[in-house]
């Protein structure tokens, strides 16, 4: 796969928010930007295929070429990497992005800004497909940037409400908090290892040298780790920076779908996957991690179950199953958080895709209790929220099972504290086959 080829996944839905920023016709805006979102999922899997074959002792692809010079020597690369992850990635975000594209035009088919909408979400796209392939610290951060934007303005898109308006504001807020400790922790990183490029073929890159040497007697991996986790506790909406991701469900339907299962709340997750050698080398990092994720997972998971707006106990589940996937990352099981993260894109998508079609033809209803019997009215909707709810609870033989047993199983086997965060683990499958079914 060449450099201009795996550009083209971000940069087609880059296209088409400039396309579509200033037409007026919303179908028209709607078609343009699935075309592109097409193309980009064409495309990652086409990248996905290639990285598949990939050994794990292999180096990864990395595509590059000369971005900025700072003083004599110091040359920042501008790049793109292809290795498992970043194919699995890509994949995902641009395959559940394209369904929720799909829904999207027939959701907002009757709003009078629906071309602003396409733009917004193309914009969106782009920000979290440059996010997932960057092969550098800065321009990963610049991407992680637009995604903040994106979201501020898609969550506030209906800001003629108030509601609306203050949580856009309160999500732009809250996650610059973690974002300003990512960027401290860029900039520590670079001035310890002289690069922002993550690999390269000399094996110089940043994740490829073995980081020593202290900061105020602080091993400087730790805190280098310890600052990127801050940005992604508040991206991924983990303790204490998960206030702004409740109240981001005043945004239209598909983009809490888009939001909460695919892409925005799991950069986080896929930030520290990405820089793991960087954890490896401290462990009170990764215990940090897992600790973090065993809380927040318990917390939402026992506020889930006292909510009544439908699409807030799906957010409330959203912070717990990415608490789990932070605990994954705690203990090591590196594959088994990016196994859930993947399963819990597609099942997270279809519970908020089933949701909105159930509040769509309840007239904006989003009390649980002012619903019901819906399911000679609504069979799709209804078999579709029954499914997600399966795999969300871990049923037998459902993709969520494999996928949180994988993360049960490495909490039991390798975290320090003995079976204290399996324990923490299991009690909230518990409470997350509760919170489920009382929904369905």
């Amino acid at each position: 796969m060449s450099t201009t080829t795996l550009a083209l996944i971000p940069l087609l839905p880059l296209l088409a928010a400039a396309l579509t920023c200033g037409l007026q016709n919303g179908r028209r805006a709607a078609g343009v930007a699935i075309v592109a979102m097409l193309g980009s999922c064409g495309l990652a899997l086409s990248a996905l295929k290639e990285a598949w074959g990939m050994e794990p002792t292999d180096d990864p692809l990395t595509f590059d070429f000369e971005w900025l010079t700072v003083g004599n020597d110091t040359v920042i690369n501008f790049g793109f990497v292809l290795d498992p992850l970043t194919g699995v990635m890509a994949a995902m975000v641009t395959f559940v992005g394209l369904l929720i594209f799909i829904y999207s035009a027939g959701y907002m088919k009757d709003d009078e800004r629906m071309a602003r909408f396409f733009c917004y979400l193309s914009l969106f796209a782009a920000g979290m497909l440059g996010l997932v392939l960057a092969n550098n610290l800065l321009l990963l951060f610049m991407c992680w940037e637009i995604v903040g934007v994106a979201s501020y303005l898609l969550i506030s898109f209906w800001f003629h409400k108030p509601e609306a308006a203050a949580a856009g504001k309160k999500a732009f807020i809250v996650t610059r908090i973690g974002d300003m400790g990512f960027l401290i922790g860029i900039l520590l990183a670079f001035k310890t290892t002289g690069t922002l490029t993550l690999y390269n073929e000399a094996g110089s890159g940043m994740l490829q040298q073995d980081l020593t040497g202290t900061v105020f007697g602080i091993s400087v991996a730790a805190v280098i780790s310890l600052l990127l986790f801050m940005g992604a506790i508040g991206k991924s909406g983990q303790l204490p920076l998960h206030v702004w991701l409740p109240d981001s469900m005043e945004g239209p339907t598909p983009i809490s779908a888009l939001i909460h299962a695919a892409t925005m709340v799991t950069a986080g997750v896929y930030l520290i996957a990405r820089t793991h050698d960087l954890f490896l080398l401290s462990p009170f990092a990764l215990n940090t991690v897992a600790v973090i994720g065993a809380a927040t997972l318990l917390m939402a998971a026992f506020t889930a179950i006292t909510q009544h707006d439908i699409k807030r106990i799906l957010a409330y589940s959203t912070i717990s199953q990415i608490g789990y996937m932070f605990l994954a990352l705690g203990v090591g099981a590196w594959a088994s958080s990016i196994f859930h993260l993947m399963t819990h894109a597609f099942f997270k998508a279809l519970l908020f895709l089933a949701a909105g079609a159930i509040i769509y033809s309840l007239h904006h209803e989003h009390n649980i209790f002012k619903m019901g019997g819906l399911r000679k009215k609504l069979p799709v909707a209804f078999w579709s929220f029954l499914i997600g709810s399966a795999a969300l609870a871990a049923l037998p033989f459902t993709s969520g099972f494999y996928s949180k047993d994988a993360i049960l199983l490495s909490a039991y086997e390798n975290a320090w504290q003995g079976p204290l965060l399996w324990g923490i683990g299991l009690l909230g499958a518990l409470l997350t086959s509760i919170y489920s079914f009382r929904l369905v």
